[in-house]
């Protein structure tokens, strides 16, 4: 049977609650060994993203960010050189750019026009808007992770002074890049949970981190486009806050959250997108194709019915590593083949 929406179009249908025609793929860009067209591309104005499309250096708040070949290119600040030592001194330190000569349009276009020379037209796949990695992950950027801990608990209304800086900054960005930008989702993220547990407890994320990220989340809202969330680890626990910020999608929803209870429970207004890790025997050295193939079909089986679900999972590895390529070509080749008929077979 042939397909009678886009990429783009189908992965829509699923973030506004409804049943796909098939499962969609949801990725952070291409991934080693991947073919299938992708539904949607992130688009960070280059101002704000300019330093990861380099592989690293200073962002505009003047952290150095480092990555290894080893993690397939993956960046985090570089250890040891956090900028900010005393939350209190922060006013001193954190410094917004001046954006007041930038060209947004120009910008904008040239963006948009690269998606396409990828592959990846915007009437093709959805262009997702974001600004930044998220509010508590930008504290530790800054400070480390335990600095940027104790700084919350010792010091609450100096973060939240901090976080309203940024917070009023990344607001600006937004006001003047979405006219030339035309999103058709807002993309969020914050990392602020372990695989075990969340590194800070509901209470300090509702009063610290959630008023900040309910100000990114209103653009969204006032946009009336989705708004997917990047929150990896043990994250279930912020699910009804999310939700009630009007996020409708979470990714990359990892196996150590209660997915079934949170498809249970919300249905298909939080989409789940993930599902599936590479840990265990998807890891060994001698996992069989069949292996792979049936971890996808298990996978979907779980989240798929009815719809609320969307493929997000791959093999990572150092740049260039041929095992994570091969493995993932059989990966998604199955998520096509499986996740493709679907809907048409159950």
């Amino acid at each position: 049977m042939g397909r009678k929406l886009t990429e783009k179009e189908n992965y829509l249908r699923l973030l506004r609650g409804e049943q796909p025609e098939w499962v969609p793929s949801y990725t952070f860009g291409p991934m080693p060994g991947m073919t299938e067209p992708v539904s949607n591309c992130m688009l960070e104005p280059e101002i704000l993203s300019d330093f990861r499309m380099k592989g690293g250096g200073m962002d505009i708040w003047g952290v150095n960010w480092v990555g290894a070949q080893e993690a397939g290119g993956a960046l985090l600040p570089e250890p040891g050189r956090f900028i900010l030592t005393d939350i209190t001194k922060w006013r001193d330190v954190i410094k917004a750019p001046d954006i007041s000569g930038v060209d947004w349009e120009a910008m904008a276009k040239r963006q948009l026009d690269g998606f396409a020379a990828m592959g990846s037209p915007r009437d093709q796949s959805a262009v997702s808007f974001n600004l930044t990695v998220g509010f508590f992950q930008t504290l530790c950027s800054f400070m480390g992770f335990e600095e940027g801990m104790c700084a919350m608990y010792e010091e609450p209304e100096e973060v939240m002074a901090l976080l309203d800086y940024i917070c009023t900054f990344y607001e600006e960005v937004a006001r003047q890049m979405i006219p030339y930008v035309q999103p058709d989702i807002l993309t969020m993220m914050d990392d602020i949970c372990t695989w075990r547990a969340p590194f800070i407890s509901l209470d300090m994320y509702e009063e610290i981190i959630m008023p900040f990220t309910n100000r990114q989340a209103k653009i969204g809202r006032d946009l009336g486009i989705p708004i997917t969330m990047h929150c990896c680890g043990k994250g279930d626990i912020f699910v009804e806050d999310w939700i009630s910020m009007g996020i409708n999608a979470w990714d990359p929803a990892q196996t150590c959250n209660d997915l079934k209870g949170i498809k249970e429970k919300f249905g298909n207004r939080m989409v789940i997108m993930g599902g599936w890790d590479s840990r265990g025997r998807m890891e060994a050295p001698d996992v069989t194709e069949e292996e792979i193939r049936q971890s996808v079909r298990d996978t979907i089986d779980a989240y798929a019915p009815g719809g609320g679900f969307a493929w997000c999972g791959g093999f990572l590895g150092a740049v260039g590593d041929q095992e994570s390529m091969r493995k993932n070509m059989i990966l998604f080749d199955e998520v096509a083949r499986y996740g493709g008929s679907y809907y048409q077979t159950h």
